[in-house]
């Protein structure tokens, strides 16, 4: 089981634990604005996934469906974020019977402002896509910890311990 790379101070990434997370505003699969001050005095896992229904993300998300009620008892809320507009979050949500929200980040915006937007290769070919990242967000709005080129077998585990 291959774990994931957990970003320390000294870490190349932009984005580093004991920073203030990245405000946002987006909308969620039900189709309501939200933004990061909307979670206020709450623990969050905000984690970026590549696409709707395709087989590593919908095997993250259903670890997170099937293990949220050992993060809420931790005091942690799960919120997904993906470049898929909200009516795709809506099918993927309802197919797979998630059970946390979903946020469409159609225009990249918050993608590249977690600096998640990043080059790719698949078969020797470069594109750019999300790099499967989970940042922990404390009550206070500040960066706890940051998983980067998450790899799903094991995820959940890690980010249950890390809370």
């Amino acid at each position: 089981m291959a774990a994931s790379k957990t970003v320390s101070q000294s870490s190349s990434s932009a984005l580093k634990p004991g920073q203030p997370a990245p405000d946002f505003k987006l909308f969620t699969d039900d189709g309501k604005a939200v933004s990061l001050a909307d979670f206020k005095k709450k623990k969050i896992v905000l984690y970026f996934y590549p696409k709707d229904d395709t087989p590593g993300c919908t095997k993250e998300a259903c670890s997170f469906r099937d293990g949220l009620g050992r993060l809420a008892g931790r005091g942690a809320v799960v919120l997904g974020i993906s470049a898929d507009p909200v009516e795709s979050h809506q099918k993927f949500k309802k197919k797979y019977d998630l059970n946390f929200t979903l946020l469409a980040d159609p225009d990249k915006k918050t993608i590249k402002s977690y600096q998640v937007w990043k080059e790719k290769s698949m078969y020797g070919k470069k594109y750019m896509g999300i790099e499967r990242t989970t940042f922990i967000i404390g009550e206070d709005g500040r960066i706890e910890k940051v998983f980067e080129k998450v790899k799903v077998d094991g995820h959940f585990e890690e980010i249950l311990a890390s809370l």
